[in-house]
């Protein structure tokens, strides 16, 4: 046989481009159009339509940018249609808002009402049709509130843009109505189509040499020539018999299954605002109904506990809809996370409350506890996860982010992923490489050939749907799944929920590999520094919320005093959402920043207020005396930990001047702080261990070139470090305080178009020296880093994350190792030797690169650098610009349990106010069991709650006694269900008596007598 496969190719798919795709509706009659512009902010269905309403031609201009229109669409059902009843059609309603080419979602969209005010269905670019019950004759009557958001940026070429802030987005329209028709659609010739398309994707991927790929060959072609080109409608049974044989033939024994789970990823904000986020998931989940109706095989899982909260806020009917499919087992709830957040920034405390919230939500509207975290996008996952995961009564991790790794390849799809404290959890990594599958050929070949588990286990999971405003799946998503359930050359595909495909994947997957530490990905490290406000919202909040409960706490255990549940419960909620994978790292625009900063002002004045009540409350109406309040589990200035009391005053340290510089000495380390304001020595008085290398000072501004390859607000790529200014000199350095207690030096510079000024502190009796840089920053595309070069000997250093920390190396051996080259860290991270080492904390940043030297004295310079600033230009161009002030320090101590309280007192200050003395309400007696939060229980039974893990990373045994009558003491889950005891050992007259492992997390519940 003459060689003419791609002639073949070409030929059936030029016939489906002219013949078949134009066929799809047999005839279709234009309908009538007002419409209704809102004039600022989207308003609700029953408020629309009561506007005045103004003809609307279709072709005409509609929109500005974030702007809502209300088209009212009336029309008739053509009479003549009757003559099509006895066939197979279906009448609809096809809408073209103007959509732009190539795109799923990122642009107008479109929700469907009855005159009634019942949501009937969205239109999005690739899912633009509402079937309608008219029949000919009948009259056609919803209105369509279509939602003009403007693309930002989905041509990735990552250019600054002003459309991410309403202010500067402008007015004028940026779409024009294409179409608003009635029409009938042809379902012989629709199903024909998908056949055609199905075959046309497997043959695409299978070897030109398999008598499979020429037999699907030869039978399109058959279609083509059998098929009468001016009749596709009349012949299209004729195309589906051909090729309904080559359908049939049953998958490979071997095939690998793939279980196909219906889903949308919608970020909670990201290229558009929360506002936009909310109407979004309207538009899907009435999709998704829509579909459900029409197909009772329909799966779909959705997680984000927040964006059902949203719907039974502002759409009631349609979450009453939810939640009978829920009941159902078909609208399943998974992630058990109240959003899909972040996982390197959110304290251990904010991550457990994700898992509580979002769980907590999902028992109580629907009955149903999701066992499986999803969390398919996020950027990277902190290996204090599983534990977490396994603490909250989850089974199940799934992500698919690990995919974009830049350097490395994960070995692993299906494994055991191991966290710091040793706990595992089944996890789950798509070889399909996408969570937005549309279930091609293409996409399941990918799945069957990137599966790294081959020989060991046959069984994968494709999230299908299109997100983020495309509308989730679609009636040609579930078409694909039914022509491949048993396909010949395709894997199996199978519809079901994703806790039965963890169940079969874990069955026949006994001994999965392990996985130990963090998942770290090696792509968008810039997301640990992009928009400083907001991680600095986000840090504050987290330990207003830590404070606010533990005084709220005693205060009700002390004094009776009522317990804030609601107002607690709102501030958390707003903290959850904000650590959104796309608003916590920066990665949004302008608009969702905006928001995001003004919401946790909000919340520290809500907290503010709370934590007041409270202490007042504590401290009676006859208060006259000043007291320290310390919320820190480390004892503060002579303060126990969790208690109030009187500061221990001592001396002033002393401050010399010398060269122009400042030596500062409080007895405990001594500081010299040079004529340029550079620490050129820190001395641990009691050894005599100076930690700064000679010739190469600490407190060192440097500023880079930042621009990343792609993904600016996300990336910081590992060139930037070729291109560095070191900001050595000050325009003034001087004694500014000497008095109460601490000696300050200011430190002013100036550089481009910024400022900074810093104030250098040494308080008495403490091994620790201060630094406060604020910072008037104007660069663009700049990386400033706060440098401390140490003379210490580490092969690795510790860096906090959830309910323990990490050991990282400071070499670069493997490749893994050079591309973890900026890194996560909470509050402190610590680089030491035996016997002494630098703790280097931080009030609000995140992203930090440690790295080590070898001097030409033979000796070894580990230097921690801070990235305290960018100015990415996408997709906020001035994202970072304006004022900002960090607080670090810098503290000399042998053990990392002195890091970790020199995080916490940088974190939690002590609050003076007027009140007495209080013994805590709870007190560990060992200072590697830290206490990470203090409250009272979620089912308002009055019992005391108190989280706490080991810090050390080592076993640690202690005794946990309370400040108040207590009665039974057990140990929960994070969701405060009783669990089997496994730390407390022993009883004892006022607590009990644990023994924790290495890092381990435990929750304590405590009845009161």
């Amino acid at each position: 046989m003459h060689e003419n496969t791609d002639l073949i190719r070409a030929r059936i798919r030029r016939f489906v481009s002219e013949r078949i795709a134009p066929a799809l509706y047999r005839t279709s009659s234009p309908l009538t159009v007002s419409a209704w512009e809102v004039p600022d902010e989207p308003v609700p269905f029953a408020e629309a339509i009561q506007q005045k309403f103004s003809p609307f031609e279709v072709g005409s201009s509609w929109g500005k940018p974030w702007g809502t229109t209300w088209f009212h669409v009336t029309g008739v059902v053509p009479a003549e249609w009757s003559s099509f009843e006895h066939m197979d059609t279906r009448t609809e309603i096809l809408v073209d808002l103007g959509f732009l080419s190539g795109q799923s979602g990122f642009q107008a969209e479109g929700l469907v009402y009855d005159p009634r005010g019942r949501i009937v269905k969205a239109v999005e670019p690739f899912n633009n049709y509402v079937p309608i019950e008219v029949a000919p004759g009948g009259l056609v009557d919803v209105y369509l509130e279509a939602a003009s958001n403007p693309d930002v940026g989905s041509d990735w070429s990552f250019q600054p843009t002003a459309v991410g802030d309403k202010t500067t987005a402008g007015t004028e329209p940026i779409y024009r109505l294409r179409r608003m028709d009635v029409a009938l659609l042809d379902r012989a010739v629709w199903q024909l189509d998908r056949d055609i398309w199905t075959l046309l994707g497997l043959m695409d991927e299978l070897s030109g040499d398999l008598p499979r790929t020429s037999e699907i060959l030869r039978a399109l072609e058959a279609v083509v020539d059998a098929m009468d080109p001016d009749d596709v409608s009349g012949t299209a049974h004729v195309g589906r018999g051909i090729l309904a044989p080559v359908l049939a033939l049953p998958a490979y024994a071997s095939a690998h299954r793939v279980v196909a789970v219906g889903h949308a990823h919608i970020d909670s904000a990201w290229l558009w605002p929360v506002r936009e986020t909310i109407r979004k998931c309207a538009r899907t989940f009435s999709n998704v109904l829509q579909l459900m109706d029409d197909d009772p095989n329909f799966i779909f899982a959705c997680s984000s506990a927040q964006q059902y909260a949203w719907m039974k806020e502002y759409y009631p009917q349609l979450f009453e809809r939810i939640r009978e499919r829920a009941i159902e087992g078909r609208f399943v709830p998974v992630g058990g996370m109240w959003v899909e957040s972040d996982t390197n920034m959110p304290g251990g405390e904010a991550l457990a409350r994700q898992l509580l919230a979002g769980k907590s939500f999902f028992m109580r509207e629907f009955g149903v506890e999701p066992l499986e975290v999803w969390l398919p996008d996020s950027f990277g996952y902190t290996a204090a996860f599983p534990q977490i995961v396994v603490a909250a009564g989850s089974k199940y991790f799934l992500t698919q982010k690990i995919s974009w790794n830049e350097t490395n390849t994960m070995p692993h799809h299906t494994f055991n992923w191991e966290g710091i404290d040793g706990t595992r959890v089944f996890t789950h990594f798509p070889p399909v490489d996408t969570y937005n599958s549309v279930l091609s050929g293409e996409e399941l070949a990918r799945a069957q050939r990137q599966y790294a588990e081959k020989g060991a286990s046959n069984i994968s999971l494709v999230p299908f749907g299109y997100g983020d405003g495309g509308g989730g799946p679609t009636r040609e998503m579930l078409a694909a799944v039914e022509r491949t359930e048993s396909l010949e050359g395709s894997p199996r595909v199978t519809m079901a929920t994703p806790r039965a495909f963890f169940e079969k994947a874990e069955s026949s997957y006994p001994h999965p590999p392990i996985w130990s530490g963090e998942l770290y990905l090696e792509f968008h490290r810039g997301t640990y520094t992009s928009q400083a406000k907001t991680k600095a919202g986000n840090r504050r909040s987290e330990h207003l919320l830590r404070e606010a409960e533990l005084w709220a706490t005693a205060a009700s255990i002390r004094t009776g005093a009522d317990y804030p549940y609601e107002r607690l419960e709102d501030a958390w909620h707003t903290v959850l959402l904000n650590q959104f994978h796309d608003i916590l790292p920066g990665s949004s625009i302008a608009w969702v920043h905006q928001v995001a900063e003004a919401s946790y002002e909000a919340v520290r004045l809500e907290l503010e207020d709370m934590i007041a009540r409270a202490l007042a409350a504590l401290a009676g109406p006859d208060a006259a005396d000043q007291v320290m309040y310390n919320a820190s589990p480390f004892p503060v200035s002579g303060i126990a930990a969790l208690s109030a009391g009187v500061r221990v005053e001592h001396e002033t340290p002393e401050a010399t001047a010398k060269n122009g510089g400042f030596v500062l000495d409080n007895g405990v380390i001594r500081a010299e702080i040079d004529a340029r304001g550079l620490l050129v020595s820190l001395v641990d008085l009691g050894t005599e261990r100076e930690a700064i290398p000679i010739d190469d000072p600490g407190n060192v501004l440097q500023l880079f070139r930042d621009t990343p390859t792609q993904w600016d607000a996300w990336d910081i790529d590992d060139h930037y470090r070729r291109n560095k200014v070191e900001l050595l000199e000050a325009d003034s350095v001087e004694l500014v305080t000497a008095s109460g207690g601490s000696v300050t030096v200011r430190v002013d510079r100036s550089f481009g178009d910024s400022t900074v000024s810093q104030e250098i502190r040494l308080e008495a009796n403490e091994a620790t020296l201060h630094v406060v840089t604020s910072v008037d920053w104007r660069e663009k595309q700049k990386l400033l880093k706060l440098a401390f070069p140490l003379d210490v000997h580490a092969d690795r250093a510790a860096s906090e994350i959830q309910f323990g920390h990490i050991y990282r190396p400071t070499h670069v051996n493997t490749s893994w190792d050079a591309a973890r080259f900026e890194t996560c860290a909470h509050r402190w991270v610590f680089a030491a030797e035996p016997g002494f080492g630098v703790a280097v904390a931080n009030d609000s940043t995140y992203g930090h690169d440690i790295g080590r030297r070898t001097r030409t004295d033979g000796g070894t310079t580990t230097t921690v650098r801070e990235s305290l600033l960018r100015a990415p230009t996408f997709p906020d161009p001035f994202a970072d610009r304006g004022k900002h002030v960090f607080h670090t320090s810098v503290s000399i101590t042998s053990d990392v349990l002195g890091a970790a309280a020199a995080g916490y007192r940088l974190n939690l200050p002590l609050r003076e106010v007027p009140g007495a003395a209080m013994e805590p309400v709870v007190v560990s007696d060992s200072p590697a069991i830290v206490i990470e939060a203090v409250k009272l229980a979620e089912d308002r039974s009055g019992d005391v709650i108190v989280r706490l893990y080991e810090a050390r990373g080592s076993q640690a045994t202690g005794s946990i006694s309370f400040g108040f009558d207590s009665g039974e003491i057990t140990e929960t889950d994070i969701l405060e269900r009783l669990v089997e005891r496994h730390a407390i050992v022993s009883n004892e007259k006022r607590g009990v008596r644990v023994k924790l492992r290495a890092f381990q997390l435990v929750t304590l519940r405590i009845s009161r007598r």
